[in-house]
């Protein structure tokens, strides 16, 4: 999908306020009907045809895309207090996310976890996890060399659901010190059915969720099941006597931690949600981003011999380490790329407090405001050729360039991702433990893998790929 030249307004008081262009007639409905059938395009013919903002009504419902990092920085940052999470799309995950920190409309609580939870989410702190990436993935590599000799499939995996069950058990060893191999496939599975209902049910909320038709019912089954799957391990851990000097996951260090100002803990249906949250948040990013990374590899071979190249030099053949992410510059290029070309949460939403001015044009209060990066990460303004896979792009010189809000796969503000630093750690490790030793091969006339528009992007169909052995 190519975006064509966007159209900047000059900055006006607010005695000269104007009235944000609104997708017309011909969308439908107020665009409920082309944004139901798809999504991706018809907010490329919103921004082709308005530029930088535009509102439309799906089903009655106020929405304002706004597409310029000078925006974003406005309703992220500068006026941060005056937007907040009460917005439809967060509205539409509450039933699953609930109260933990990625849905959170009450601030105060948002405030209270966020202070419990930031320590123990630090470089430093991340770096105690990064064994546990790079053992699974070692595991993972083990299981492909002894896997059956190729069949029908033509020896090709299903990546996107191998890098799944190993992203789940990173997350899983580093949470609860647990193996889940047993229940990653059901965990998988349920997230699966749950992301696919919710985002058809984003591009038309009809009938309410609470509504028991068949659809609604699974979605239900769903979120019973990843229930289960994270109470089981919360349990355990209660039956168990734990302090923080013994913290050795991330479970303890949360049922251990109190918060500075009321001197209390999380009580056990708040440390249920964030348990989850962190679960869903750690699997959907590493699950999609190195499926989708892999596969530009596969189809870039120029970058992928530049991989291995960093690799074999940085590494020697031996595993890598969290001290060695500073030298994977390249490495971390390639994740950054992918993260630009294919956000896993490629989209998001804040709700206008009150009447506020944007560029010139009155923003209503009550608006839900849709930030998608999947066209903010192909700007023609800040980003050349953006359907290109360019690692060189994110070259300490070539990000100086670009506005900061350009670029933001983890959010930004106050409310950014709190486990940013454990993905980003995690994308390299994985991407270089698996570079040391084998490569993935695109099958001769495999079909172009495109992305579907979910709550999450993800690549429609998943990504098969062909491992081969680089020793």
């Amino acid at each position: 999908m190519h975006l064509t030249q966007v159209r900047r307004v000059p900055g006006r008081t607010r005695s000269s306020l104007t009235e944000i262009p609104t997708a017309g007639a011909l969308h439908g409905v107020g665009g409920t009907l082309a944004f139901k059938r798809d999504q991706l395009r018809f907010l490329d013919d919103g921004i082709r045809r308005h530029g930088d903002i535009f509102r439309f009504r799906p089903l009655g419902i106020p929405m304002v895309l706004v597409n310029h990092p000078d925006y974003i920085r406005h309703i992220l940052v500068d006026n941060s207090e005056g937007y907040d999470k009460d917005a439809a799309l967060f509205r539409i995950v509450r039933p699953v996310l609930r109260k933990g920190l990625i849905a959170n409309a009450d601030m105060e609580l948002w405030r209270r976890q966020r202070r419990m939870m930031a320590p123990h989410f630090t470089p430093r702190t991340v770096a105690a996890f990064a064994r546990n990436m790079t053992d699974e993935t070692e595991q993972m590599l083990d299981r492909w060399e002894r896997r059956p000799a190729p069949g029908g499939t033509g020896g090709t995996l299903d990546v996107t659901d191998e890098i799944g069950q190993l992203a789940l058990r990173i997350v899983n060893r580093s949470l609860f010190s647990a193996d889940v191999s047993a229940s990653a496939q059901a965990f998988e599975r349920a997230f699966a059915e749950a992301n696919s209902i919710l985002g058809a049910f984003f591009r038309f909320p009809f009938p309410p969720l609470d509504v028991p038709i068949p659809r609604h019912r699974r979605l239900r089954r769903a979120i019973d099941e990843m229930d289960t799957f994270v109470s089981g391990f919360i349990r355990k851990r209660l039956s168990e006597e734990v302090s923080a000097d013994d913290a050795t996951d991330l479970l303890t260090l949360l049922l251990t931690s109190v918060d500075e100002e009321d001197g209390k803990g999380m009580d056990l249906e708040q440390l249920h949600h964030e348990v989850l949250n962190i679960c869903i948040g750690a699997y959907e990013t590493t699950t999609n981003t190195l499926s989708w990374a892999f596969y530009l590899l596969a189809r870039h071979p120029e970058a992928e011999a530049k991989l291995h190249a960093e690799v074999d030099e940085v590494l020697g053949g031996r595993v890598p380490a969290f001290e060695d992410l500073p030298k994977l510059a390249y490495t971390r290029m390639v994740a950054e790329e992918t993260l630009r070309i294919y956000s896993p949460a490629y989209q998001f939403m804040r709700r206008a407090r009150e009447e506020d001015a944007i560029d010139g044009y009155r923003m209503p209060a009550g608006s839900n405001v849709l930030i998608n990066s999947y066209f903010l990460h192909r700007h023609p303004d800040f980003w050349d050729d953006p359907e290109r896979f360019v690692p060189e792009r994110f070259a300490p010189e070539e990000v100086a360039k670009r506005p900061k809000h350009a670029y933001i796969p983890f959010g930004s503000g106050h409310r950014i991702c709190i486990g940013k630093h454990f993905a980003l750690t995690e994308l390299v490790l994985v991407l270089a433990t698996v570079a040391r030793t084998h490569r993935l091969v695109l099958p001769q006339g495999a079909p172009e893998v495109h992305p579907e528009a979910l709550i999450t992007l993800h690549p429609k169909g998943g990504v098969r790929l062909r491992p081969e052995s680089r020793r």
